[in-house]
């Protein structure tokens, strides 16, 4: 399997897990991150290989990204696997897909871009790349069910992770935090170019809150060291002063320990909310990207927040590029932390958000991907080679 993000990374080893219980001979595969990798996959790529997002910047990284395409190709043609799992990252998955299938072998593409965010005629493009749609969210399947193409909502594998009652003075002590303190997580995203946009926005935005609200702490998760190292520097340099502590992962651990979060909008927003921490949420592109998207008229949502997806309507508040100012999110950071009926209503809709997600996703995603091979293979008993791309 070949996982660009830790995200991936995830899906793709709960995935791993949940086809060995049913098929222990099971060979995997791919670009694997750490937890793929734990789980039984064989990495031929790093999973961060493929962890670029942003228009102008994959063009950057296109040559690199077409050879590693490419070769995988090559691999795979060669190999023949009874059955290759895309797991997002669609803009690279889906033509490796298309390829495959081609060829006659059957294909998974596991997580639905966001067809109904933007791009929507990529539903075309999904349908004929895989035999069978996995998707995470309940309003996705409907989406591929009207166009002819095979799709099965499978919930999402945070939710079944997630814990069901929270402690957060002991996870606090665990994090070596402080316990009887406001303290407000910083997530300004897990890739290098996502922190480099926003870090300085979310560092800006806690300056502020501190003049406001004096006894405020501040965490921040690192992705990784060399992110952790970078962080720090440029706290370094643009808020001395600020009482920050930079810990390198944990991200979970620290959303379930916090009073709030200040988020990039991602699958984070989705965690915090399966953690029970209220949330700003914020995000910008790149500006080449942004002018693209905006001038296409590409953006089909009024929200790019999981929990106001879910929802249908704005259950946490989120500025997006220009809006996303110092002033606007350290007001409404500061209104969450003060305002007890905002936090209140925050967490009332989450827990009944989770209820629609939390169905075993590992489990009926591995069903319905056995489902689909087993009825592609002609003989029993054979050990499976699945082989699987995750973003």
């Amino acid at each position: 399997m070949i996982a660009g993000e830790a995200s991936g990374d995830h899906l793709g080893a709960g995935l791993i897990r949940a086809i060995r219980a049913r098929v222990p001979d099971a060979e995997f595969e791919g670009a694997a991150g750490p937890e793929m990798i734990a789980a039984g996959c064989r990495p031929l790529v790093h999973a961060e290989a493929l962890a670029v997002m942003g228009i102008t910047e994959v063009l950057a990284h296109l040559p690199r990204l077409l050879r590693l395409r490419r070769g995988l190709r090559r691999h795979f043609l060669q190999r023949r696997p009874d059955l290759f799992i895309g797991i997002d990252a669609p803009d690279f998955n889906l033509g490796l897909e298309r390829r495959l299938r081609k060829a006659g072998i059957r294909t998974v593409h596991y997580v639905s871009p966001s067809i109904w965010a933007w791009r929507a005629r990529r539903v075309f493009k999904v349908g004929k790349a895989a035999d069978l749609v996995l998707t995470l969210l309940p309003f996705e399947q409907p989406l591929y069910a009207a166009h002819g193409f095979h799709a099965v909502y499978v919930g999402h594998p945070l939710a079944d992770r997630a814990p069901r009652s929270l402690d957060r003075g002991a996870l606090r002590k665990t994090l070596h935090l402080p316990a009887g303190e406001r303290l407000v997580a910083l997530l300004p995203g897990s890739r290098f170019t996502e922190v480099e946009r926003l870090l300085p926005i979310f560092l800006e935005t806690a300056q502020w809150l501190t003049n406001h609200l004096p006894e405020v702490k501040f965490v921040l998760p690192a992705a990784s060291p060399e992110l952790g190292r970078y962080i720090k520097n440029q706290v370094r340099m643009l808020t001395p002063d600020l009482p920050l502590t930079v810990i390198e992962g944990h991200a979970r651990e620290i959303l379930g320990a916090a009073n709030a979060a200040l988020i990039a909008s991602g699958t984070a927003t989705l965690e915090a909310m399966l953690w029970r921490c209220p949330m700003v949420v914020a995000y910008r592109l790149a500006a080449g990207s942004y002018a693209l998207v905006k001038g296409l008229g590409l953006l089909r949502i009024q929200h790019v927040a999981l929990p106001n997806l879910l929802a249908g309507r704005e259950v946490v508040p989120e500025f997006l590029q220009y809006r996303a100012l110092p002033l606007n999110l350290g007001g409404a950071m500061l209104r969450l932390l003060q305002d007890a009926r905002a936090r209140d209503a925050q967490l009332q809709s989450f827990a009944e958000l989770e209820q629609g997600l939390r169905l075993g996703a590992d489990e009926r995603a591995a069903a319905a991907v056995l489902d689909l091979l087993n009825r592609s293979t002609t003989s029993a008993g054979t050990a499976q080679r699945i082989t699987g791309v995750a973003r």
